[in-house]
């Protein structure tokens, strides 16, 4: 294996900020891409992020971010991984960290680096959204991938460390986009549920949903990120409303059958 550290994106129409991510890796010595037939310009902003030697853009159907990495990480052949999202960049201060870090002898195989979300208005500091430390820089081989619905994370298989500076997450464009990827999210979510066999329904969702409000918005201080907190907590009180709903939710019926019930009351 050789020595080094390679950038790591996996794309989708990322095109919004895949620029500025891959301007923040431009210290590493290798960056791989592996695309989902993104199409918008993002295959165009990869392939003019470094030339064939140094930035590799490979593309793959997109199957879950399990198989997507497992496909992956066997290409890259440097000691040192560091992954990113399409939305993500890394700070300054990372940058340093990170080059200063896997240079040390002895280094451990993995670095926790805290990630902080831009929402609205400001980078959010409470609502659940901070501390928000993620295993994002390690040695090749020495972590696992693991799955949990839409998301992904990654787990140390040796010791671990905290590096200085921050991930700079950018999710969301509008308030329309953080509705999608809820409604997306939640159904997910909700089949998760299913699979279990858990139950939904109303109370249970008007149940679920409050309490997430609760736990964001007073519990984990959400009132403390002013407007954007309030409307954080909103949005996840939504989403757990849907996904409970959702639960079971099978067939509203066909049409025919509304059209019997309404010339029964006219």
């Amino acid at each position: 294996m050789k020595p080094g550290i390679t950038g790591l994106v996996l794309t989708h129409n990322g095109e919004r900020l895949l620029e500025r991510c891959l301007a923040s890796l431009a210290f590493c010595d290798h960056v791989l891409i592996v695309d989902s037939f993104s199409t918008d310009a993002t295959l165009d902003i990869a392939r003019a992020a470094g030339g064939p030697e140094r930035v590799r853009v490979l593309q793959r159907a997109w199957e879950g971010p399990g198989a997507q990495f497992a496909f992956a990480l066997p290409l890259v052949e440097t000691e040192w991984v560091l992954s990113l999202d399409q939305d993500e960049m890394c700070s300054g201060l990372l940058r340093e960290s990170v080059k200063r870090e896997i240079a040390v002898s002895g280094a451990p195989d993995g670095f926790y680096i805290s990630r902080r979300s831009w929402y609205y208005d400001r980078f959010m500091r409470y609502s659940g959204w901070r501390p928000d430390r993620l295993l994002r820089c390690f040695r090749n081989g020495r972590m696992e991938v693991r799955v949990s619905g839409a998301h992904y994370s990654f787990h140390p298989l040796g010791d671990t460390k905290i590096l200085s500076g921050d991930i700079l997450h950018y999710p969301y464009s509008s308030f329309r986009q953080h509705l999608d990827k809820i409604n997306d999210y939640a159904q997910k979510g909700a089949d998760g549920l299913a699979a279990k066999g858990r139950p939904g329904g109303l109370a249970r969702a008007l149940l679920h949903g409050g309490g997430r409000f609760a736990k964001i918005y007073l519990l984990k201080c959400g009132f403390l990120d002013g407007r954007a907190g309030f409307i954080n907590a909103a949005h996840g009180s939504f989403y757990a409303f849907l996904k409970y709903m959702r639960v079971g939710e099978g067939s509203w019926g066909h049409p025919y059958e509304h059209d019997q019930k309404c010339q029964r009351y006219n």
